[in-house]
């Protein structure tokens, strides 16, 4: 079971990152992990795996369940990056055009899910 990250601790990480040029580990990796925990729970489901190595991975959106091997929807970004566009420091399309998101599948797509309201 993987401990759920309570609203006051990953509030306190994202501003932890915010603020810093260089965030502490510790902080990122909360700040990640919170922000894909919103994720999970604005689109349940196990359609597409969203994935931000070396901090965690979600899968999310209701359709198609997978089960093993590569999922057929990935997207696959770094801790940086997501945290911009889970705050909406980051458009979508900029990050695309830029290089910086990974997204396969017809279902990777995920930025009418973004920025998530911390």
């Amino acid at each position: 079971m993987v401990r759920r990250i309570s609203t006051e601790d990953g509030r306190a990480a994202l501003a932890a990152v915010a603020e810093a040029e260089k965030p502490a580990r510790t902080d990122l990796a909360t700040a990640v992990r919170y922000l894909l925990q919103l994720l999970a729970e604005k689109a349940p489901g196990q359609t597409v795996e969203v994935r931000v190595p070396p901090f965690g991975a979600v899968q999310v959106i209701e359709g198609p369940r997978h089960t093993r091997g590569t999922p057929p929807n990935v997207v696959e970004t770094d801790p940086a990056t997501w945290v911009a566009l889970a705050t909406g420091r980051m458009a979508w399309s900029d990050a695309d055009a830029a290089g910086r998101i990974m997204a396969s599948g017809t279902r990777a797509d995920i930025s009418h899910l973004l920025p998530l309201r911390p």
